[in-house]
């Protein structure tokens, strides 16, 4: 029997953390708390905590961050948000459409990481 629960935490290794902590808490509008890492922010994000990391590793050495793993962001508003992005110049991958999920849109943040945001 294993005692794994399941995800509780997630790390984005990103080129420039103060950067990507602008974007994620100016344009995308979320929350920053504490971080006892002097490396990283972290988002206040539900149900669990997005952080933000100084890259360990070469960026640069990959075409595509994240290649095969969407990160699915669920929000209240998704037409809105989509246009904020999209008027702070950000890359609309899919624009606003009905999904599965309800109203959802995909976006590139600044390291290149693909984001599914959706209504849920």
């Amino acid at each position: 029997m294993t005692n794994a629960i399941g995800p509780n935490f997630l790390t984005l290794q990103v080129r420039d953390v103060e950067r990507a902590r602008r974007f994620y808490t100016e344009v995308v509008g979320f929350k920053e708390t504490e971080s006892k890492v002097p490396t990283a922010a972290v988002l206040e994000t539900e149900p669990i905590k997005i952080a933000l990391r100084q890259a360990t590793v070469d960026l640069d050495s990959v075409t595509e961050l994240g290649w095969g793993v969407v990160l699915w962001i669920k929000a209240k508003d998704p037409d809105g948000l989509a246009k904020t992005v999209a008027d702070h110049g950000v890359t609309i991958t899919k624009p606003p459409c009905d999904g599965f999920c309800g109203r959802e849109f995909q976006f590139k943040d600044p390291d290149g990481y693909e984001l599914t945001v959706y209504e849920g």
